[in-house]
């Protein structure tokens, strides 16, 4: 393996655990996107996963203006970027209302959206926006297949955007259908399942606007299914780990040509069997769900999950003998947008070299708002 790209040297100076952004694959990853959306006015990228007002801006430098979150410090970030667009992907319920309200009122220069699904929750978000004298832009969130929040198109949804429609307050930007139940790793099955859920998305548009009801946007898919979404030329793409990549969806999705950009320090604490290695990299330091490997270490291939707890990674190697303690590995974590989520910073990697840290700043819960 070339280990020329990720290793460090000045790594003796970074604590670890710690997580390494190298942002000349960042660009090269956006760049990658653009050319698969067919330009950047076709992309609403989600920032869940990297959370950083420089991955943000290196997004805008390439011309992206429309974004996608899932948390009101996540919409604050990116408008204090300066982004133009945001969409809170998200139903905003109790403090939210208002909170969301307020993000409207302190960035009047970028335009605020959000998700619905509920008239309740509908009327709510039109009197409060009446009351503080804004509009708040809705797109009618949509269940397409995966069955956790969203309206299944139909008579039921075609009443809900109408509402939207009507009510003062509010603006109907459209429809949003995320298929996150699709991630066949077989591209023609992942093809087929993504047509039979975006169909009836389709059809309701249609239906919309033959009723005389505009719907300006249709946001569709992340990332499994970006590509062929992208095919389409009327809907916004919204992927999200594209940016950063990581060692599940490189594995699973092997038609994605996108470059691992986030990598993990770790370094060996203990040496507790004659097969066995220890690592800094607990529940703590790399996101533990779903069943190992968690994270590959570059350049120890085939090593086996022993143990994970809050503060500890234990694997098994044929080759623990030659490996002493405080030895140190880079590790590519399985999923990486909640494993940045971990991290209060990141440390970024130019040259070869740790220069600068940044904050991440998005995985807070609550910036200023």
């Amino acid at each position: 393996m070339d280990r020329s790209w990720f290793t460090i040297s000045n790594a003796a100076e970074v604590a670890s655990p710690a997580l390494l952004v190298y942002p000349g694959r960042v660009e090269e990853n956006i760049r990658r996107m653009i050319r698969m959306a067919g330009g950047a006015e076709r992309l609403r990228p989600h920032i869940k996963t990297n959370k950083l007002p420089e991955v943000i801006r290196m997004q805008m430098d390439q011309g992206i203006t429309k974004f996608k979150c899932a948390t009101i410090a996540e919409a604050e970030m990116v408008a204090a970027c300066g982004a133009l667009d945001v969409l809170l992907a998200y139903q905003p319920v109790g403090p939210n209302v208002h909170r969301l309200i307020h993000l409207v009122r302190k960035f009047p220069g970028t335009r605020f959206s959000a998700l619905a699904d509920d008239e309740g929750t509908i009327r709510a978000l039109s009197g409060a926006a009446v009351s503080a004298g804004v509009t708040v832009n809705l797109f009618l969130d949509l269940d397409c297949g995966m069955h956790r929040t969203g309206v299944a198109p139909g008579p039921d949804a075609v009443e809900l955007y109408r509402l939207i429609s009507t009510l003062p307050g509010l603006h109907a930007a459209g429809l949003h259908a995320y298929d996150g139940h699709i991630h066949d790793t077989d591209l023609d099955a992942r093809t087929r399942a993504c047509g039979i859920s975006f169909a009836p998305v389709h059809a309701l548009r249609d239906e919309l606007v033959d009723g005389r009801l505009p719907v300006p946007a249709l946001v569709a898919g992340g990332t499994p299914t970006f590509p062929l979404h992208a095919r389409r030329r009327d809907v916004e793409c919204s992927p999200g780990t594209t940016v950063f990549w990581d060692l599940g969806y490189s594995t699973t999705l092997p038609d994605l040509d996108f470059l691992p950009a986030v990598l993990l320090l770790t370094r060996v604490v203990s040496k507790p069997g004659p097969n066995l290695i220890c690592l800094d990299l607990g529940h703590k330091a790399v996101v533990s769900e779903g069943p190992p490997p968690r994270v590959e270490l570059l350049g120890l291939p085939g090593t086996r999950a022993a143990g994970h707890s809050e503060e500890h990674l234990t694997l098994e190697t044929d080759r623990a003998g030659e490996i002493p303690v405080g030895s140190s590995f880079y590790g590519i974590p399985w999923h990486v947008c909640p494993t940045v989520a971990l991290h209060d910073e990141a440390v970024v990697v130019r040259s070869g070299r740790a220069e600068e840290r940044w904050q991440v700043v998005g995985r807070a819960r609550t910036i200023t708002i």
